[in-house]
């Protein structure tokens, strides 16, 4: 029989999990991991000059896509892949981070699939459900930060180049600057160790004594806070 276990830890967990894996997604499919010195928009001026579209830009680099303006483009930027293959992926480095990064966020989204069912599905072969997905989560954790290491180091290419300017060099900036993708990256690193944490919690809290005696009891949902 399902007893559904609702408990606010494991609440926590299961959303916390889901938060952090549509995070790291949408930072890796991001372009705003670099933000590129100013650069003028070289298109023609409107007949009223009154136009704001000719002023610099900033131009931004992902780790496989990127976001310009051409010349022809009046409002917005235009964004999409840089790369038409992983070969062509800007240096090694950054090759090496998309597979890191993917590898984890890929153990991520499983788990964060995985954690709806939590609330029914509380072991797998005698195992428990959450030891599972946190220790799972921690090796994504640490594919996340192996990738975030090597990122900084393929600054050095000529595509960074191209947008940071000569002055840049692995880890040196130059003149660019961080994007929110990064940043968001890096603090779902954090949080997915946090969520490797709360899964024991989560553990803890839906094997309690009270949650045991409402099962003799005969109730098939339980909730607890």
């Amino acid at each position: 029989m399902c007893h559904v276990i609702v408990t606010c830890r494991s609440m926590l967990w299961t959303l916390l999990s889901i938060v952090v894996a549509f995070a790291e997604l949408i930072a890796f499919m991001s372009a705003d991991w670099l933000v590129g010195k100013p650069k003028a928009n070289s298109a023609p001026a409107l007949a009223n000059h009154s136009s704001t579209w000719k002023d610099p830009y900033h131009p931004k680099l992902g780790i496989y896509s990127r976001c310009i303006k051409p010349p022809t483009l009046k409002r917005g930027n235009l964004c999409g892949p840089y790369a038409e293959s992983f070969n062509e992926i800007a240096s090694g480095f950054w090759r090496a981070t998309a597979i890191f990064l993917a590898t984890g966020i890929l153990i991520l989204c499983a788990v964060a699939f995985v954690s709806v069912f939590t609330m029914c599905v509380h072991s797998i072969l005698k195992k428990s459900i959450f030891n599972i997905c946190g220790l799972l989560q921690g090796i994504a954790g640490l594919f996340l930060i192996l990738g975030l290491i090597l990122y900084p180091a393929g600054w050095g290419s000529q595509k960074v180049v191209d947008y940071c300017g000569p002055d840049v060099s692995p880890y040196q900036l130059g003149a660019c600057s961080l994007g929110w993708a990064f940043y968001t990256a890096v603090g779902g690193t954090v949080l997915t160790f946090l969520c490797a944490v709360l899964s024991a919690q989560a553990e803890i809290a839906t094997s309690s004594d009270k949650v045991q005696e409402e099962i003799e009891e005969g109730k098939n949902l339980i909730c607890l806070l």
